[in-house]
This record gives structure tokens, C-alpha cells and sequence, in this order.
């Protein structure tokens, strides 16, 4: 034997490399804790996603924009590949629009991912945000990442707002005007603010430049640090799971984070930029060609706003124009009233996991789901916000509604006025007792199995229906959330007739003794 058998083999260049970082960030410490963590697998999961790619979208097609657009309201004379818009005076910042979408190469497909890209961001955050509510995830410990998520939607209303008003087109300028009626309608502020916001008399002459520095810089700053900080408290918090056998309040049954779910994440990514390029490359949105320059004299028929903001314009639409004068300065009631409503609407959602906590009395920490119809009343009101929501979105567009249905418009408005106090009090109602009946048949479902649909007849000549007994797997699904209450826990149903599973103590597999 030689002493060059003893000789240590030389290490790769990528473990030397491997080793600086180690010893500098001590990453092979930080990915046997972090690359291997555990993430279950859920269809709803894949929501939270959603937002995260088109997000990274918005950023990717946002950039490639910025290179070409020029956030000023000189006005210039349009000569472009648009020619009937040739000779037209316009602002600097809705030419080079026209020069994005017409002379670019890949302008308008970029510029059109951009926009359905936003669309399908903010629903994907107010559907993510439904699935949490729904199911109880805001709860102890994750408020705070709940206000986050909360934050995010605030701010994205807002983004794209600003981004809508950039091209400076008629739709936009109307909508600008919307916003200065808006702003002009605070007691004795309101004129100060509106002629620092638009730099002057509507529409003033920096108003776009703004827009365009918060829109490109500071929101987005914000918001990528949150979804950053988001994404630290899942991890930190563990992710939620569905009840089923072997999962507890104590461990995470899923796939581990590498290689498994980051193959899925990664391929999962690729279909959502896929699909929205798609989407972008049929179907035209926003296109400003055919609504022209804004002027302030001008206004677009049908105008209507993106989707997300269109409640808030239907709070004002169904308001009565009231006014009221008040130590020398006039009220319009008819606009300041929606625009107080509209951000108690967005409040609502952000602190109701500390309402639910105060009024419950519930301090526990919870990783384990809820079924939304083991509980009845956070169901209910989710129901009737969502309801309420849909109903001043129609009011957004009562001039619409009356034109395709060939109905006054007197009387739209008012059936939304009334729809607006009645509706979201009837689906309240109608939620909880629909809560109440799924329950009341998960509780027969337990107790006689599942119904076979054969018929047998007895010795002594009764027919009666064969019925299937339910696997450990149904039976564990249908109870689980039994044992997680205790005796002493006050919930939000303590008011409902009959508890979960219709007042009968059914155990459940695998079940702890309670305290």
C-alpha cells in the first residue's frame, strides 16, 4: 500500500464553490431545514399561485413597457402607424401608447399580457383571500400574514388604477374625472387635495408623470416586499392542510418542497404565463386606439371601469344625489358617502379574524382547516359580502344593464338601491340554513352510511334500502372537527339549534381524549 492511497480525492469545482457559500451563509444548514419542508397537496392551494405568477408576470411585461413609455402630457402631434390618428393633437404618454401597441414589435401582446395579467392577479388575490376565509386560516398564529395577503389587495386596487389611468385615453380620463368628483367631495380639503393631486385644474399637467412613479415604483416596491414577507410566514407558520387520517394540528402531510413540489411549482408557472399569453394574443383589451386622446370636454359612452373597481362606482351610481350645506360649505352626500362606505367594504375583511377571535374567544392555534359549512355564520357573512359585492358591480353598470335589457334606468338603480339592503341580509339567511341542512345529512351519513340504492326485503316481509357503511377515510372527513372543539370553546354558532353534526357525539378516528 502506498501513501497515495490515503490521499483525499481533489473536490469538484461546484463543492468548492458550495462550500465559500456554506461557510460564509451557512446554506447547507439552511436547505436541510428549508428544501425539505413539507407542503400539502390541495387543488385550492394551487389559488395562492396564481397570484404569485401573474405577479411575476406583471413584473416581467411592466419592465419591457417601461422602456418605451413616456409618462408626460405634452401634447405633440400624433404621426404613426395608427393613421386615422394621424394629425391628431394628443399627449406624449398616449402616443407612445399608440407607438407600443402599433410600431413596437410585440408592443401589443406585451401590452395586453400586461393588463390581463392584472385582471387575473387581483382575482386570483380575492379568490385566495375567499379560500382562507372560508376555511378558517386566518386564525392564531396567521393574522398577521392575513393582514399582509389583506394589504396586497388594497394596494393592487389601487396599482391598477394608476396603471388603467397611464395611457391617458378618453376611458381613463374618465375615470380620472370620476376620481377628481371623488377627491372634490371632502369637506373643506377637498379642493386642496385635488389641485395637489392633478397638479392644478383638472386634468392638470403632472398627473400622469405621478401615476406613472407610483405605479412603477413605489407600490410595486411594496408589494414585492410583502408577497417576500408572505411567503416567510408560510414557511415560518407551516402551511394549512384539509383534515384527513394522520393529519394533526401537529405535523404537514404533503410532498416535500425538493424536488417534488418545486418540479410542480415550476411546471404550474409555465402554464399560468401560457394561458394568460394566450388569452392576450385572442382577446383585444383596452384597446385605446378606439377611444382617442382625453378631453376634458369629452366623455366615452358606456364608460365603465376594470372589474375591481366597479363596486365603488356603483356605491355612487345607486346613491340619491343628496346635498346638504353645513357651516357654509355644501356636502355632496351623494359622493362622500360612497367614498366612506367604500373603504369600510375593504376594512371589514381586514380585521375580521380579530373580531372572530374576540367574539369567539378563541386564542387557540389552529393548522387544521375548517369545512365552510361547519361554520354556519362565518359562511353566511362571506355569502352576503360577496353578494353585496356583486350587486353594486351590476350598479356599476346600470346604464349597461338598462341598454341591454331595454329597462329604464330608474329602475335599475332602484333595484339595486333595494337589492343593496335586502340581498345580503336573504343570502345571510338562506347560507346558514344551507350550513345547518349539509350538516344535519353529514350527521346521517355517519350514523346509517351512505344510501345503495338496493332494496331488501326482511323475514317478517319490510322492504328496507340496503346502506353502504362510509370508509375510515369519509368518516374521518365528516368528524374530525368535533374533537377539535372543547367543551368550553364559545364559537360563532352557539346561537344555531343544533351543533356540527346535529347534536349527536359521533367519535372520530384517531381521535385524542379532550382535556
Amino acid at each position: 500500500m502506498t501513501a497515495t492511497d490515503h490521499r483525499p480525492a481533489k473536490a469538484s469545482s461546484g463543492e468548492r464553490v458550495a462550500d465559500w457559500f456554506d461557510g460564509r451563509l451557512g446554506v447547507y444548514a439552511l436547505g436541510r431545514r428549508y428544501l425539505r419542508k413539507v407542503f400539502p397537496d390541495h387543488w385550492s392551494f394551487l389559488l395562492g399561485e396564481i397570484c404569485l405568477y401573474s405577479f411575476v408576470v406583471l413584473i416581467l411585461t411592466g419592465v419591457y413597457l417601461t422602456l418605451f413609455f413616456h409618462p408626460s402630457m405634452n401634447e405633440v402631434t400624433y404621426h404613426g402607424g395608427y393613421v386615422p390618428l394621424n394629425g391628431i393633437r394628443m399627449s406624449e404618454a398616449y402616443a407612445s401608447t399608440l407607438h407600443i401597441s402599433f410600431d413596437v414589435r410585440g408592443g401589443l401582446l406585451v401590452r395586453q399580457l400586461h393588463h390581463w395579467a392584472a385582471l387575473v392577479f387581483l382575482a386570483a388575490m380575492l379568490t385566495h383571500m375567499m379560500r382562507h376565509f372560508f376555511t378558517g386560516s386566518f386564525r392564531r398564529p396567521r393574522e398577521v400574514n392575513w393582514v399582509f395577503g389583506w394589504t396586497l389587495l388594497l394596494l393592487g386596487l389601487f396599482e391598477g388604477l394608476f396603471g388603467y389611468s397611464l395611457p391617458d385615453d378618453l376611458l381613463s380620463g374618465t375615470g380620472l374625472r370620476f376620481v377628481d368628483g371623488a377627491v372634490l367631495s371632502v369637506p373643506v380639503v377637498g379642493t386642496y387635495l385635488s389641485f395637489f393631486l392633478f397638479g392644478g385644474e383638472f386634468p392638470g399637467h403632472d398627473i400622469v408623470a405621478r401615476f406613472y412613479s407610483l405605479h412603477i415604483l413605489l407600490i410595486p416596491g411594496i408589494m414585492a416586499a410583502l408577497v417576500v414577507a408572505h411567503l416567510i410566514l408560510v414557511v415560518y407558520h407551516k402551511h394549512t392542510q384539509f383534515a384527513g387520517p394522520g393529519k394533526s394540528e401537529r405535523n404537514v402531510v404533503g410532498t416535500p418542497f425538493l424536488p417534488v413540489y418545486l418540479a410542480k411549482a415550476g411546471g404550474f408557472f409555465f402554464l399560468v404565463f401560457g394561458v394568460l399569453a394566450l388569452i392576450s394574443a385572442v382577446a383585444t383589451i383596452n384597446p385605446v386606439w378606439s377611444y382617442g386622446p382625453y378631453r376634458a370636454d369629452q366623455v366615452s359612452t358606456g364608460a365603465q371601469p376594470d372589474w375591481y373597481l366597479g363596486f365603488a362606482e356603483g356605491l355612487v351610481r345607486v346613491m340619491p344625489g343628496w346635498e346638504i350645506t353645513l357651516a357654509g360649505h355644501t356636502l355632496v352626500l351623494g359622493v362622500l358617502i360612497p367614498i366612506v362606505v367604500f373603504p369600510l367594504l375593504l376594512v371589514a375583511i381586514g380585521v375580521y379574524p380579530f373580531v372572530e377571535s374576540w367574539v369567539t374567544g378563541d386564542r387557540r392555534e389552529h393548522h387544521l382547516l375548517d369545512r365552510p359549512r361547519n361554520r354556519p355564520v362565518r359562511t353566511s357573512i362571506g355569502a352576503a359580502w360577496i353578494s353585496l359585492y356583486l350587486i353594486l358591480l351590476a350598479g356599476g353598470g346600470n346604464d349597461i344593464v338598462a341598454t341591454r335589457f331595454h329597462l329604464s334606468i330608474n329602475i335599475v338603480t332602484w333595484a339595486v338601491r333595494i337589492s343593496v339592503c335586502v340581498v345580503p341580509a336573504v343570502v345571510f339567511v338562506v347560507t346558514r340554513r344551507i350550513c345547518l341542512g349539509l350538516q344535519l345529512r353529514d350527521r346521517e351519513l355517519v350514523a346509517h352510511g351512505r344510501a345503495t340504492g338496493v332494496v331488501k326485503r326482511l323475514p317478517h316481509g319490510e322492504y328496507v334500502e340496503v346502506h353502504r357503511p362510509l370508509g375510515p377515510a369519509e368518516l374521518h372527513t365528516l368528524t374530525e372537527h368535533e374533537h377539535r372543539d372543547s367543551s368550553d370553546h364559545r364559537d360563532l354558532q352557539t346561537a344555531d339549534p343544533q351543533p356540527a353534526l346535529g347534536g349527536a357525539r359521533v367519535p372520530a378516528r384517531h381521535e385524542e381524549p379532550q382535556p
